[in-house]
Protein backbone atom coordinates (compact mmCIF):
# COMPACT_ATOMS: atom_id res chain seq x y z
CA UNK A 1 0.00 0.00 0.00
CA UNK A 2 1.14 3.27 -0.53
CA UNK A 3 -1.01 6.86 0.20
CA UNK A 4 -1.92 8.67 -2.93
CA UNK A 5 0.19 10.65 -5.07
CA UNK A 6 -0.17 13.59 -7.66
CA UNK A 7 1.96 15.45 -9.65
CA UNK A 8 3.03 18.68 -7.67
CA UNK A 9 2.77 22.23 -9.21
CA UNK A 10 6.43 21.69 -9.66
CA UNK A 11 6.13 18.82 -11.94
CA UNK A 12 2.89 20.41 -14.06
CA UNK A 13 4.90 24.03 -14.35
CA UNK A 14 7.75 21.97 -16.53
CA UNK A 15 5.09 22.39 -19.27
CA UNK A 16 5.49 25.58 -19.54
CA UNK A 17 8.83 25.12 -20.15
CA UNK A 18 10.73 23.44 -23.77
CA UNK A 19 10.66 20.18 -21.66
CA UNK A 20 9.47 18.59 -25.30
CA UNK A 21 12.99 19.64 -26.82
CA UNK A 22 14.66 18.17 -24.07
CA UNK A 23 12.55 14.48 -23.85
CA UNK A 24 12.16 14.06 -27.78
CA UNK A 25 15.77 14.39 -29.37
CA UNK A 26 15.38 14.34 -32.95
CA UNK A 27 12.58 16.50 -33.52
CA UNK A 28 14.52 19.49 -35.31
CA UNK A 29 11.57 21.63 -35.06
CA UNK A 30 11.93 22.26 -31.36
CA UNK A 31 15.47 21.38 -31.14
CA UNK A 32 16.89 24.84 -30.59
CA UNK A 33 14.76 25.07 -27.15
CA UNK A 34 17.18 22.19 -25.59
CA UNK A 35 19.20 24.10 -23.56
CA UNK A 36 15.90 25.63 -22.11
CA UNK A 37 14.57 22.72 -21.20
CA UNK A 38 17.66 21.03 -19.61
CA UNK A 39 18.25 23.94 -17.15
CA UNK A 40 14.59 23.14 -15.82
CA UNK A 41 14.42 19.42 -15.83
CA UNK A 42 15.81 19.42 -12.52
CA UNK A 43 12.84 20.82 -11.01
CA UNK A 44 10.66 17.73 -11.43
CA UNK A 45 13.17 15.48 -12.68
CA UNK A 46 15.86 13.40 -10.97
CA UNK A 47 19.16 11.40 -13.32
CA UNK A 48 17.88 8.63 -15.60
CA UNK A 49 19.48 5.44 -14.55
CA UNK A 50 20.38 3.49 -17.62
CA UNK A 51 20.99 0.29 -16.15
CA UNK A 52 18.71 -2.76 -16.71
CA UNK A 53 15.76 -3.38 -13.78
CA UNK A 54 16.73 -5.68 -11.03
CA UNK A 55 14.33 -8.78 -10.47
CA UNK A 56 12.38 -8.07 -13.25
CA UNK A 57 12.77 -7.88 -17.65
CA UNK A 58 11.81 -4.87 -19.41
CA UNK A 59 9.21 -7.65 -21.73
CA UNK A 60 7.65 -8.68 -18.35
CA UNK A 61 6.87 -4.38 -17.32
CA UNK A 62 5.64 -3.79 -21.14
CA UNK A 63 3.23 -7.33 -20.11
CA UNK A 64 2.13 -5.58 -16.71
CA UNK A 65 1.71 -2.28 -17.34
CA UNK A 66 -0.26 -2.48 -20.90
CA UNK A 67 -2.56 -5.13 -18.61
CA UNK A 68 -3.17 -2.45 -16.44
CA UNK A 69 -3.41 0.16 -18.72
CA UNK A 70 -6.33 -2.27 -20.22
CA UNK A 71 -8.22 -2.43 -17.38
CA UNK A 72 -7.60 1.52 -16.74
CA UNK A 73 -9.14 1.93 -20.47
CA UNK A 74 -11.97 -0.16 -19.48
CA UNK A 75 -12.89 1.68 -16.13
CA UNK A 76 -12.38 4.97 -17.20
CA UNK A 77 -15.34 4.27 -19.94
CA UNK A 78 -17.76 4.32 -16.85
CA UNK A 79 -16.58 7.79 -15.48
CA UNK A 80 -18.06 10.50 -16.18
CA UNK A 81 -15.70 14.03 -16.69
CA UNK A 82 -15.50 17.44 -18.16
CA UNK A 83 -12.84 17.93 -21.24
CA UNK A 84 -11.85 21.62 -21.19
CA UNK A 85 -9.91 21.97 -24.48
CA UNK A 86 -8.76 25.87 -25.73
CA UNK A 87 -6.02 25.97 -28.97
CA UNK A 88 -4.54 29.63 -29.20
CA UNK A 89 -1.92 31.41 -32.04
CA UNK A 90 0.27 33.18 -30.80
CA UNK A 91 1.88 36.27 -31.84
CA UNK A 92 6.03 36.19 -32.41
CA UNK A 93 7.06 39.21 -31.79
CA UNK A 94 4.39 40.55 -28.46
CA UNK A 95 3.75 36.60 -27.78
CA UNK A 96 -0.04 37.67 -27.51
CA UNK A 97 -2.98 35.54 -28.60
CA UNK A 98 -4.40 36.32 -32.12
CA UNK A 99 -6.66 33.81 -32.66
CA UNK A 100 -8.60 31.17 -30.68
CA UNK A 101 -10.54 28.31 -30.60
CA UNK A 102 -11.93 27.02 -26.93
CA UNK A 103 -14.73 24.35 -25.83
CA UNK A 104 -16.08 22.85 -23.14
CA UNK A 105 -17.85 19.32 -22.79
CA UNK A 106 -19.49 17.27 -20.01
CA UNK A 107 -19.04 13.48 -21.17
CA UNK A 108 -21.68 11.46 -19.31
CA UNK A 109 -24.17 8.93 -19.65
CA UNK A 110 -27.84 8.80 -20.94
CA UNK A 111 -30.28 7.11 -18.61
CA UNK A 112 -29.92 4.52 -20.33
CA UNK A 113 -26.28 4.24 -19.44
CA UNK A 114 -25.59 5.41 -23.32
CA UNK A 115 -22.09 7.75 -23.29
CA UNK A 116 -23.00 11.23 -24.37
CA UNK A 117 -21.13 14.37 -24.62
CA UNK A 118 -22.96 17.85 -23.54
CA UNK A 119 -20.96 21.25 -24.86
CA UNK A 120 -21.58 23.54 -22.61
CA UNK A 121 -19.29 26.51 -22.75
CA UNK A 122 -18.22 27.19 -27.16
CA UNK A 123 -17.16 30.77 -27.73
CA UNK A 124 -16.56 31.63 -31.51
CA UNK A 125 -14.00 30.35 -33.08
CA UNK A 126 -11.24 32.97 -34.19
CA UNK A 127 -7.80 30.51 -35.26
CA UNK A 128 -9.27 32.00 -38.67
CA UNK A 129 -8.42 35.12 -38.05
CA UNK A 130 -4.71 35.11 -37.62
CA UNK A 131 -2.18 36.43 -40.05
CA UNK A 132 -2.61 35.21 -43.63
CA UNK A 133 -6.01 33.47 -42.94
CA UNK A 134 -4.97 32.12 -39.69
CA UNK A 135 -5.59 28.24 -39.22
CA UNK A 136 -8.39 25.76 -39.21
CA UNK A 137 -9.20 22.91 -36.84
CA UNK A 138 -9.02 19.72 -38.83
CA UNK A 139 -11.13 16.22 -38.11
CA UNK A 140 -7.42 14.90 -37.46
CA UNK A 141 -7.00 17.96 -34.58
CA UNK A 142 -9.78 16.40 -32.81
CA UNK A 143 -8.90 12.50 -33.39
CA UNK A 144 -6.13 13.65 -31.81
CA UNK A 145 -7.56 15.03 -28.76
CA UNK A 146 -10.23 12.33 -28.30
CA UNK A 147 -7.65 9.44 -29.13
CA UNK A 148 -3.35 10.81 -28.63
CA UNK A 149 -3.36 13.26 -26.11
CA UNK A 150 -4.86 10.96 -23.28
CA UNK A 151 -2.98 7.88 -24.15
CA UNK A 152 -3.58 4.35 -23.73
CA UNK A 153 -1.54 1.53 -23.97
CA UNK A 154 -3.34 -1.37 -23.98
CA UNK A 155 -2.62 -5.00 -25.15
CA UNK A 156 -4.76 -4.07 -28.33
CA UNK A 157 -2.15 -1.68 -29.39
CA UNK A 158 0.64 -3.74 -27.72
CA UNK A 159 1.02 -5.49 -31.24
CA UNK A 160 1.65 -1.74 -33.36
CA UNK A 161 4.73 -0.67 -31.77
CA UNK A 162 8.30 -1.24 -30.39
CA UNK A 163 9.53 -0.22 -27.00
CA UNK A 164 12.25 0.03 -26.10
CA UNK A 165 13.06 0.26 -22.36
CA UNK A 166 15.44 3.72 -21.48
CA UNK A 167 16.13 3.43 -18.25
CA UNK A 168 14.94 4.31 -14.18
CA UNK A 169 13.66 7.97 -13.39
CA UNK A 170 12.18 9.49 -10.17
CA UNK A 171 9.71 11.68 -11.69
CA UNK A 172 8.73 14.53 -8.71
CA UNK A 173 7.66 11.80 -5.97
CA UNK A 174 7.48 8.70 -8.15
CA UNK A 175 9.64 6.21 -9.39
CA UNK A 176 9.21 5.37 -13.11
CA UNK A 177 10.25 3.12 -15.94
CA UNK A 178 10.85 5.18 -19.09
CA UNK A 179 10.36 3.47 -22.35
CA UNK A 180 10.51 5.13 -26.02
CA UNK A 181 8.05 4.17 -28.37
CA UNK A 182 7.36 4.02 -32.30
CA UNK A 183 4.82 2.74 -34.61
CA UNK A 184 6.22 -0.78 -36.05
CA UNK A 185 4.24 0.31 -38.97
CA UNK A 186 2.16 3.05 -40.84
CA UNK A 187 -1.21 1.83 -42.11
CA UNK A 188 -3.13 3.90 -44.63
CA UNK A 189 -5.07 6.92 -42.58
CA UNK A 190 -4.32 5.80 -39.10
CA UNK A 191 -2.09 7.87 -36.53
CA UNK A 192 -0.04 6.92 -33.98
CA UNK A 193 1.62 8.30 -30.67
CA UNK A 194 6.13 8.26 -30.68
CA UNK A 195 7.35 9.21 -28.16
CA UNK A 196 8.26 8.62 -24.27
CA UNK A 197 6.29 7.34 -21.60
CA UNK A 198 6.81 7.04 -17.85
CA UNK A 199 5.42 3.83 -15.69
CA UNK A 200 4.77 4.16 -12.32
CA UNK A 201 6.97 1.06 -11.11
CA UNK A 202 4.47 0.21 -8.06
CA UNK A 203 0.97 0.55 -9.78
CA UNK A 204 2.38 -0.03 -13.29
CA UNK A 205 0.34 2.79 -15.30
CA UNK A 206 0.94 5.59 -17.31
CA UNK A 207 2.13 8.56 -15.54
CA UNK A 208 3.37 10.75 -17.69
CA UNK A 209 3.53 11.12 -21.33
CA UNK A 210 5.80 13.26 -24.09
CA UNK A 211 5.97 12.97 -27.92
CA UNK A 212 4.40 13.59 -31.00
CA UNK A 213 1.62 12.05 -33.34
CA UNK A 214 3.13 10.39 -36.50
CA UNK A 215 2.72 10.39 -39.99
CA UNK A 216 1.38 14.34 -40.37
CA UNK A 217 1.24 15.63 -43.38
CA UNK A 218 3.55 17.88 -44.78
CA UNK A 219 2.73 17.89 -48.63
CA UNK A 220 2.73 21.84 -49.05
CA UNK A 221 -0.63 23.03 -49.40
CA UNK A 222 -2.37 20.15 -48.02
CA UNK A 223 -0.11 20.39 -44.28
CA UNK A 224 -1.95 18.83 -41.20
CA UNK A 225 0.75 19.27 -38.67
CA UNK A 226 0.32 18.55 -34.80
CA UNK A 227 2.93 19.86 -32.02
CA UNK A 228 4.49 17.49 -29.75
CA UNK A 229 2.71 17.48 -26.55
CA UNK A 230 2.45 16.23 -22.82
CA UNK A 231 0.23 14.63 -21.01
CA UNK A 232 -0.08 14.48 -17.03
CA UNK A 233 -1.88 11.55 -15.30
CA UNK A 234 -3.36 11.73 -11.76
CA UNK A 235 -4.19 8.75 -9.67
CA UNK A 236 -8.41 9.10 -9.31
CA UNK A 237 -10.66 6.84 -6.43
CA UNK A 238 -6.93 5.76 -5.60
CA UNK A 239 -6.17 2.65 -7.96
CA UNK A 240 -6.21 4.68 -11.89
CA UNK A 241 -4.36 7.03 -13.40
CA UNK A 242 -6.54 8.75 -16.02
CA UNK A 243 -5.40 12.18 -18.04
CA UNK A 244 -5.95 15.23 -16.69
CA UNK A 245 -3.89 17.98 -18.23
CA UNK A 246 -2.24 18.11 -21.47
CA UNK A 247 0.01 20.90 -22.71
CA UNK A 248 1.20 20.95 -26.49
CA UNK A 249 3.23 23.32 -27.95
CA UNK A 250 5.43 24.49 -30.99
CA UNK A 251 6.25 26.49 -34.55
CA UNK A 252 3.87 25.04 -37.13
CA UNK A 253 6.01 25.42 -40.76
CA UNK A 254 3.36 25.67 -43.89
CA UNK A 255 4.98 25.39 -46.85
CA UNK A 256 4.65 27.89 -49.93
CA UNK A 257 1.57 27.09 -52.54
CA UNK A 258 -0.49 27.79 -54.64
CA UNK A 259 0.48 31.39 -54.43
CA UNK A 260 0.48 32.06 -50.98
CA UNK A 261 3.67 32.40 -48.84
CA UNK A 262 4.97 30.00 -46.93
CA UNK A 263 4.35 30.88 -42.69
CA UNK A 264 5.51 29.93 -39.32
CA UNK A 265 2.60 29.71 -36.86
CA UNK A 266 3.40 29.09 -32.83
CA UNK A 267 0.40 27.20 -31.53
CA UNK A 268 -0.30 26.21 -28.24
CA UNK A 269 -2.98 23.61 -27.06
CA UNK A 270 -4.32 22.96 -23.32
CA UNK A 271 -6.43 20.48 -22.54
CA UNK A 272 -7.38 19.52 -19.17
CA UNK A 273 -9.70 16.66 -17.99
CA UNK A 274 -11.36 17.13 -14.74
CA UNK A 275 -14.35 16.04 -11.93
CA UNK A 276 -13.95 12.30 -12.94
CA UNK A 277 -16.78 10.59 -11.55
CA UNK A 278 -17.88 7.12 -11.53
CA UNK A 279 -20.89 6.32 -13.15
CA UNK A 280 -23.21 4.09 -11.43
CA UNK A 281 -26.53 3.10 -13.51
CA UNK A 282 -29.90 2.97 -12.22
CA UNK A 283 -31.85 0.04 -11.94
CA UNK A 284 -35.49 0.50 -13.10
CA UNK A 285 -38.87 -1.85 -12.42
CA UNK A 286 -40.69 -2.75 -15.43
CA UNK A 287 -44.35 -3.98 -14.88
CA UNK A 288 -46.95 -5.29 -17.51
CA UNK A 289 -44.92 -2.62 -19.85
CA UNK A 290 -45.15 0.30 -17.36
CA UNK A 291 -41.78 1.78 -15.57
CA UNK A 292 -43.21 1.74 -11.65
CA UNK A 293 -39.66 2.47 -10.49
CA UNK A 294 -40.91 5.62 -8.03
CA UNK A 295 -44.23 3.61 -7.16
CA UNK A 296 -44.40 2.87 -3.37
CA UNK A 297 -47.11 0.25 -4.39
CA UNK A 298 -45.20 -3.10 -5.40
CA UNK A 299 -46.91 -5.22 -8.46
CA UNK A 300 -49.38 -7.47 -7.35
CA UNK A 301 -48.10 -11.14 -7.34
CA UNK A 302 -49.19 -13.33 -10.35
CA UNK A 303 -51.89 -16.04 -8.88
CA UNK A 304 -50.66 -19.62 -7.94
CA UNK A 305 -51.76 -21.79 -10.18
CA UNK A 306 -54.73 -23.75 -9.32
Amino acid sequence: MKPLVKLSARLRALCLSSLVALLLTGFAAVAASGAAAQESSAAGFGPLDTTPPSKTTPEEIVKKFAARETEFAEARENYTFRQSVKVDTLDEDSGKINGEYQQVTDITFSKEGRREEHVIFAPANTLDQGPNGGITMTPADFDEIEHRLPFVFTNENLPQYDLTYVGRQKVDELDTYVFQAAPKRFEKNKHYFQGKLWVDQQDFQIVLINGMTVPQDTRPGHEDLEPPFTTYYEQVDGKYWFPTYTKAEGELHFAAARGALSQDIHIRSIVKYTDYKQFHATSRIIYDGQDITNNKATPPSNPPPK
